[in-house]
């Protein structure tokens, strides 16, 4: 049997093609999250990394200062469910894409990144990835202290966050800004420079390995934020790691 909650969530999805404007369609993910208990949520478009974080949300509620602190600690850099989302096309919990770094190097900085995000309110959740002919280009996040879906409520608001995602950039006139780092079209030598680059190899570092020179590998790297549109090397990993270019 269908419980209410779950009518609630396949009604609204059904309706989203039709629906004419961003505020209807914030109203329904407003009364489908508070069916479901789910406090926080965003739909956003990527690259998330930008420093215009805010203006890539579509819709949504977040704690109060949350994406101002998140920006100011560069915890893109670290985070890891941003990360794994470069990894799979559908929804996860929160919980699975910590437990997927236990053995990275950067594991410390991420359990204080998830520590801070649960002093703001945000208790644990789940991410809906969503991808478009040339790779990851936004995510629904849902976030409370009383989310806890399970497998066909999982299955139905992957469902939902695609639909709302797509329909909410069509609204609001979005244009290509979902298509700015998708196909960056890398060679084989850049593909293997931003791996040493993730890995924290210094310029000199991946010139030993390559045996090339710091001056080709430093040129590469030009060319590497030319094609990201990266503004310095951190810039650079943060949107790699965002297309799952790196892991």
């Amino acid at each position: 049997m269908t419980s209410p909650r779950l009518t609630t969530l396949a009604d609204f999805t059904a309706r989203i093609p039709e629906i004419k404007t961003v505020e209807e369609v914030t109203a329904g993910l407003d009364a489908v999250m508070n069916a479901f208990d789910i406090r926080y949520y965003v739909v956003v478009r990527h690259p998330a990394f930008s420093r215009d974080l805010i203006g890539q949300v579509l819709a949504g509620r977040w704690p109060e200062g949350w994406p101002e602190r998140y920006l100011s600690r560069n915890y893109v850099l670290v985070d890891p469910i941003v990360r794994y989302m470069g990894r799979t096309q559908i929804g996860f919990n929160w919980a699975d894409a910590i437990l997927a770094y236990h053995s990275d190097p950067d594991y410390s900085r991420m359990q204080r990144m998830m520590l801070d995000a649960f002093k703001h309110g945000l208790e644990g959740g789940y991410a809906f990835p969503i991808h478009g002919r040339g790779g990851l280009v936004g995510n629904m996040s849902v976030s409370g202290r009383s989310a806890e879906l399970k497998t066909n409520e999982l299955q139905a608001f992957d469902t939902l966050a695609k639909y709302a995602f797509w329909r909410l950039h069509e609204l609001t006139g979005s244009g290509d800004g979902t298509q700015a780092y998708t196909d960056p079209h890398l060679t084989l030598r850049e593909k293997q420079i931003l791996a040493f680059l993730g890995d924290g190899l210094t310029s000199n570092e991946i010139a030993s390995e390559l045996e090339l020179s710091r001056h080709t590998v430093d040129w590469h790297m030009g060319s590497l934020q030319e094609k990201l549109h990266a503004k310095n090397r951190h810039h650079t990993i943060a949107i790699a790691f965002r297309l799952g270019l790196i892991s």
